[in-house]
């Protein structure tokens, strides 16, 4: 006997309006519908019953709308997304993307797993229940992310098992631990064997050669990391699935695009990892990688494509991301591709957002403040950030991250100290500014002090405890008494971003959900994170997205070197090394 669900339920209806013999539920009439099989772009009506696209050409329908020379495409999907990084509660994420054309995404719930563990995946799962958009789930591998880094939780292969039953389940989330997998570490191979038949995803940047053959041998099905076509070329030949990144840190679209070809499209899918609040609302969603996909060249209908469709099908979406007889009614209406603004969104065939707004009723964050407090930091002291220098001798040479505009990698360079009242001091001269990675999640009083250059802070300092992966407490600036100021306001706030100037916190934003995300609107929220961008330029600071730069700085994974609680870290030998180099 068949499960009374809303396929099978209304199958028997759904063939009748297809053959025409009762009325459908909306006609979407006079458009073009994106064809995502046959690559063409033609003349014809969409009739919905349902949850489901029953025919295609005149119908009738019990709702009829014109959307006249408008593209009907099938609803955009992400392939891959830390929706923390948005700083917004997943309700309030899915409420500001549905009206883009976003109907699902997929996501790795990476941030509230390394500060929450098992509870902060299943928090994701519960608040997405009555989202607008379909949020599936990716299971976090790395918690944490190496053993150089201290996090709030571990999560273990037998961990992760029970959540693979669930259907929003789709498989494992990003293998950034490409050593353990490519030495062959249990633990590491324990949490792709529960994967089974499902996918598993991977994270292996610059990885060549040999390892990168091992890497794929072990299963991983594809990679975000890429950012050359030669990178992304040698990855498609091992079978990767390549997903294309476009977020608000790293944007490899424009590097990759020319390599997109009809002939390899499928293996291609768009996403956006990290991507901040303001620049979704500025810039848009996936609609934002369609747009610049068209303009670049891509033909529409490839680009739709690789947007929707091929993550669908590399995911294992039933009948999901194209416009076909009973196929899932998830629609955006594309006005032009100029744009690429959706006049009109459905999900399950139900309309989601008209105009720019969402029109699906939406739940309420507040909720989510009920959490435990993740934020247990102990207590700190204006010497908390000393640094003593050697008692004789000339100043000693010092390991220096080298933060870049648009990377979430670093370079590393040797530098004299400025020695200053017997301690290491920032100096501005040379943009070198103070970093210290405070551990935030029992307690234990560890503390990673180091030395940064490129955020060009003339003065003060700024705060987060947004810090990839294991998100403690990170801090960077010019004066000590300033980083102490500032890492005291985030603790007070129970988590969030700040600005500090001469003592004086300038502009802050909490995030009181784990730490990571805020229970406040989002047009609130882009507008708090504006003043603090404005806040941190008034100090000097230069990069377009200092926060952004400052939480990848502990991410213990990628580039040359980073900074944990545990102090820094040589990310290329995967060691930890001393701030002050052996003579």
């Amino acid at each position: 006997m068949l499960r009374d669900n809303s396929r099978e339920s209304n199958l028997p209806r759904t063939i009748n309006v297809a053959a025409g013999r009762e009325p459908a539920d909306v006609l979407l009439r006079g458009g073009k519908v994106v064809n995502v099989f046959s690559g063409e772009i033609y003349d014809a009506d969409v009739a919905v019953a349902a949850d489901r696209i029953v025919g295609l050409g005149p119908y009738d329908a019990a709702e009829v709308v014109d959307v006249s020379g408008q593209f009907i495409c099938p609803g955009l999907i992400d392939a891959h997304v830390h929706i923390e990084s948005s700083l917004l509660s997943v309700p309030e994420f899915s409420r500001i993307v549905a009206p883009r054309g976003t109907t699902a995404v997929v996501a790795d719930p990476h941030e509230f797993a390394n500060v929450m563990g098992a509870e902060g995946i299943r928090f994701v799962l519960r608040t997405a229940k009555n989202a607008p958009i379909s949020v599936y789930v990716m299971l976090s591998s790395c918690v944490p992310a190496s053993p150089l880094e201290g996090a709030g939780a571990e999560l273990d292969a037998i961990d992760l098992l029970p959540f693979l039953s669930d259907p929003w389940v789709r498989g494992i989330a990003e293998l950034m631990n490409y050593p353990g997998v490519v030495s062959a570490q249990d633990g590491v191979l324990d949490k792709i064997r529960i994967a089974g038949t499902r996918r598993i995803d991977g994270h292996a940047p610059g990885l060549s050669g040999r390892p990168l053959i091992a890497y794929a041998a072990a299963g991983i099905a594809s990679d975000h990391e890429c950012t050359s076509p030669e990178e992304a070329v040698e990855k498609l030949r091992l079978g990767l699935h390549i997903m294309v990144r476009e977020g608000s840190q790293t944007r490899n679209l424009d590097a990759l695009l020319p390599i997109i070809t009809p002939t390899n499209a499928a293996r291609f899918m768009f996403c956006t990892d990290d991507k901040t609040v303001g620049d979704l609302l500025d810039e848009g969603h996936i609609d934002h990688m369609i747009r610049k996909a068209i303009a670049g060249g891509l033909h529409p209908a490839l680009a739709v494509r690789v947007g929707s469709y091929n993550a669908a099908s590399y995911f294992g979406l039933e009948r999901t991301g194209a416009i076909a007889p009973g196929w899932k009614a998830d629609l955006a209406v594309i006005r032009d591709w100029k744009s690429a603004r959706a006049s009109r969104v459905y999900r399950n065939g139900l309309l989601t957002a008209v105009d720019g707004a969402c029109v699906a009723p939406a739940e309420s964050s507040r909720s989510a403040v009920l959490l435990r407090s993740t934020i247990n930091v102990q207590w700190l002291e204006p010497h908390s950030f000393r640094v003593e220098a050697p008692q004789a001798g000339p100043p000693p040479t010092i390991h220096v991250i080298q933060a870049m505009e648009n990377r979430i990698d670093t370079e590393r360079t040797l530098e004299p100290a400025c020695v200053r009242d017997g301690v290491l001091a920032a100096d501005v001269s040379r943009d070198l500014c103070k970093l210290a990675v405070i551990e935030r999640h029992r307690a234990s009083g560890e503390i990673g002090l180091g030395f940064v250059r490129g955020f060009g802070f003339q003065r003060g300092a700024i705060a987060s405890s947004v810090a990839h992966d294991a998100h403690n407490l990170i801090v960077v600036g010019v004066d000590d008494a300033d980083l102490l100021a500032a890492a005291v306001h985030v603790v007070k706030m129970r988590g969030g971003l700040c600005v500090v100037e001469r003592g004086q916190v300038i502009a802050d934003l909490p995030l009181p959900i784990a730490g990571l995300v805020s229970d406040a609107p989002a047009e609130q929220v882009a507008s708090r994170y504006a003043h603090l961008l404005d806040a941190a330029h008034s100090l000097g600071g230069h990069l377009r997205q200092p926060f952004m730069a400052l939480s990848f700085l502990s991410l213990s994974v990628i580039g040359k070197l980073k900074l944990t609680n545990q102090g820094l870290v040589d990310v290329e030998r995967f060691e930890r090394i001393p701030l002050i180099a052996p003579v």
